[in-house]
């Protein structure tokens, strides 16, 4: 199923001003209007090679898998096999990289964060698993509509941390899931309606942890920056706040939620399916 809706992608990754090197690793395809980001983990430049095996093996699955799918198909069957590429995509990258660490002994142990949009009429389907999350920006407006699988958001819903104190934990960083560690491994899936005019920003914790959601609003209601400037502008203040890690970011704008090429009766059509 090519892309069916108007899309605006945009990314960017940077090492940051401590790592030596990018263990953060994503692609996107226009075409068939997906987005994935991974954030590896792992020494002997492990995290880097399985953010990649994550990111390559998903695009392929979702690729493939997409052909398969058809506008034609019912509005119900359609969701229930995105929903199925998603978690399938995320699975085959998590075998993928158990089997190059049983390959390479020195592997062994390394991991990632993943995340992945799929987009598709008018609503957008997410899978992720660990700490890369999902924001969604609408009428000036930044919401998280991923729940971060860490150690600390655990804390957060016992009570035993407040929210707004999170930003400044030290164990924020210590995940209850990741991609390549397990082979039992569970992932998040959610669907979300969308908007004509919304944008949807996917990033690693390297943005997260440096930039407050009032400074993603702040950036994402500049009308007069393009959405690759956006990106730029996203990075660089995660940067400016120190750029402990790795940075990534991808943003897509909803332009159209109307498959191209239907007229009133399509979409009528579409919304009865």
């Amino acid at each position: 199923m090519a892309n069916n809706v108007g899309l605006e992608f945009a990314s960017k990754t940077d090492t940051g001003l401590v790592r030596s090197q990018n263990e953060d690793s994503i692609a996107i395809s226009p075409t068939h209007g997906f987005a994935i980001l991974a954030d590896g983990m792992g020494g002997y430049n492990a995290g880097e090679i399985a953010s990649s095996i994550a990111t390559s093996v998903s695009k392929d699955c979702l690729e493939h898998g997409l052909a398969l799918v058809h506008d034609t198909d019912s509005r119900l069957q359609r969701n229930r096999q995105l929903h199925q590429l998603v978690g399938d995509a995320i699975h085959r990258a998590n075998a993928s990289i158990l089997t190059a660490a049983q390959e390479e002994p020195r592997y062994n142990g390394m991991g990632t964060t993943m995340i992945a949009a799929v987009f598709h009429h008018e609503s957008v389907v997410i899978g992720h698993v660990g700490d890369s999350r999902a924001y969604r920006f609408r009428t000036g407006q930044v919401e998280q509509i991923t729940r971060d699988h860490s150690l600390l958001q655990e804390q957060i819903d016992a009570g035993l941390v407040a929210a707004e104190a999170a930003r400044f934990s030290l164990n924020k960083n210590l995940v209850t899931r990741a991609v390549g560690v397990a082979h039992d491994m569970e992932v998040e899936i959610h669907e979300h309606q969308t908007q004509q005019g919304d944008i949807y920003l996917l990033c690693s914790d390297g943005l997260s942890d440096m930039v407050s959601d009032n400074e993603i609003s702040d950036i994402l209601s500049r009308k007069q920056l393009s959405l690759d400037m956006a990106c730029e502008a996203l990075v660089q203040i995660a940067n400016d706040h120190g750029g402990l890690d790795n940075i990534s970011a991808i943003l897509i704008r909803v332009q159209s939620t109307a498959p191209e090429g239907t007229g009133l009766l399509g979409r009528i059509l579409n919304w009865v399916n």
